[in-house]
């Protein structure tokens, strides 16, 4: 942690490594799809869809840097877009939907806070556990049948929401919005010192006074709040509810916290870094569907980009770590090298002795 408020110069910027590799996305696509990506509606498109993945990355953010994992947000998204869509379409009360929603997902985040912290199960386990409970719960509760939602528009909630201020979508205005207070939550507030503490070591976090299991709790249940809010974005905006519209965002937004820079080691995270993070995971389906690529190969291009983004993200943040890994290849490679060879000596040797004899 304090390696990172030292860094200095180009390193010091906050996301620079992921920066440069969505300008040049941007670029690369230009020159490919230049019809497409040199006019302003795909990027207002962006806009519209970014949003659910950005607030996930974001809570993601906070997760990661504090060593833990969260695999639940699927079915956060899943149950609290069920209580919005019932509130909407079986009570015709859409603002009883938002509250609802939110409190859904403060359960589910608090729920794992507590066994996490309190109960001790890993997080990997306990979310993973709590992800097939949540989504058992919403698919028997919804009886697994969808709800339309075409009406809803006309509500002051989808307005809120999910409506244009002019031609700018307002759901970018929230992600905006909570983008912001949550940097300023990591690194300016204590309670992101003390996330960042406890990413580093609980044991250490314990002995300067931090209360640990109280932070870890707050820090799921803000969690599932944040998925809350992108399934409340998510079910207004597509104007319909199914009880699997979680699960295509899992590895996505996952991706956009790492491809942004957060260690997964904690201790070290970057806000900035997983909002273009977002964009890029987004842009890069629809740059590639622009330029004609087939959309099975989506997945192959995000993985490039994933570890390319990493690779950068250590070249410059961490160069003593390069340095330590040239070093070991350069240590490894010329053994081999000198065992082969010494052993073709030895084979060649071999049939030179039995010609003497």
């Amino acid at each position: 942690m304090a390696e990172r408020r030292h860094r200095k110069g180009l390193a010091a910027v906050e996301g620079l490594p992921i920066i440069a590799v969505l300008i040049g996305l941007i670029a690369l696509f230009m020159i490919a799809a230049p019809q497409v990506f040199l006019g302003h509606r795909i990027y207002l498109s962006f806009l519209t869809t970014v949003p659910p993945v950005l607030l996930l990355a974001l809570g993601l953010t906070l997760v990661v840097a504090a060593g833990e994992i969260d695999l639940s947000f699927p079915s956060v998204i899943a149950f609290s877009g069920y209580l919005l869509a019932m509130c909407i379409k079986d009570l015709d009360m859409p603002w009883l939907g938002i509250p609802l929603a939110l409190l859904g997902g403060a359960l589910v985040g608090f729920v794992n806070g507590v066994l996490i912290a309190v109960v001790g199960i890993p997080s990997i386990i306990a979310t993973l556990g709590t992800q097939f409970f949540w989504s058992g719960v919403t698919t028997g509760i919804s009886g697994g049948t969808s709800y339309s939602l075409r009406t809803v528009d006309q509500s002051w909630v989808h307005t809120i929401f999910a409506g244009d201020l002019g031609s700018f979508p307002v759901q970018f205005l929230w992600a905006l919005g909570l983008t912001v207070l949550v940097w300023l939550l990591l690194n300016r507030h204590r309670f992101g010192e003390h996330i960042l503490f406890i990413g580093d070591s609980n044991a250490v976090a314990r002995v300067v006074g931090i209360q640990v299991e109280a932070e870890k709790i707050k820090l799921f249940t803000l969690m599932g709040l944040l998925g809350a809010l992108a399934a409340i974005i998510l079910t207004l905006e597509n104007k319909n509810f199914f009880n699997t519209q979680g699960q295509g965002y899992l590895l996505t937004a996952l991706a956009a916290v790492f491809i942004g820079g957060t260690s997964i080691f904690g201790g070290q995270g970057s806000v900035v870094g997983s909002f273009v993070g977002a964009f890029i995971i987004v842009m890069i389906e629809a740059g590639l569907v622009a330029t004609g690529v087939q959309g099975f190969w989506v997945r192959a291009v995000v993985g490039i980009v994933f570890l390319g983004a990493v690779l950068f993200h250590l070249g410059i943040e961490q160069p003593g770590r390069v340095a330590e890994m040239r070093r070991r290849l350069a240590h490894v490679l010329p053994r081999r090298d000198r065992s082969v060879s010494n052993g073709g000596e030895a084979v060649r040797a071999a049939p030179t002795t039995r010609e003497r004899s």
